[in-house]
């Protein structure tokens, strides 16, 4: 019985996380960005979204929280050089996007507020 409750829960989660991500990315297109992927998976994390403005390639994680606060502070330090290492893997990955500068950026969630795009961390 609580396993099940358990799994009920870790559903809504994954589907609440599926429907921030979309929204950041959406709120991502608003600003200028073109959305390059979702959930991209590398040896060492996996990034919500990776987006480009201009010469910029931009590591997205997403943060859903009660508040913005607690969304802007979610991410932490050791989940930043893992998502870094994350971007480093792609630029080497994918030669279109050699030259481009990496910048980790978390876009925060909460709701009734509109999202917060927190560029450069």
């Amino acid at each position: 019985m609580a396993s099940e409750r358990r799994r009920a829960r870790g559903g809504q989660a994954f589907a609440e996380g599926h429907g921030a991500e979309w929204v950041a990315a959406l709120w991502l297109m608003l600003k200028g960005y073109q959305v390059l992927g979702f959930r991209l998976k590398t040896p060492g994390a996996e990034i919500d979204i990776l987006a480009r403005k201009g010469g910029i390639l931009a590591v997205v994680e997403v943060k859903r929280r009660a508040t913005l606060e607690a969304a802007l502070t979610a991410l932490k330090p050791a989940q930043r050089e893992r998502l870094r290492a994350a971007g480093m893997a792609v630029l080497r990955q994918r030669p279109g996007l050699k030259g481009l500068t990496l910048r980790l950026d978390t876009v925060a969630l909460a709701s009734g507020r509109f999202p917060r795009h927190r560029r450069g961390l």
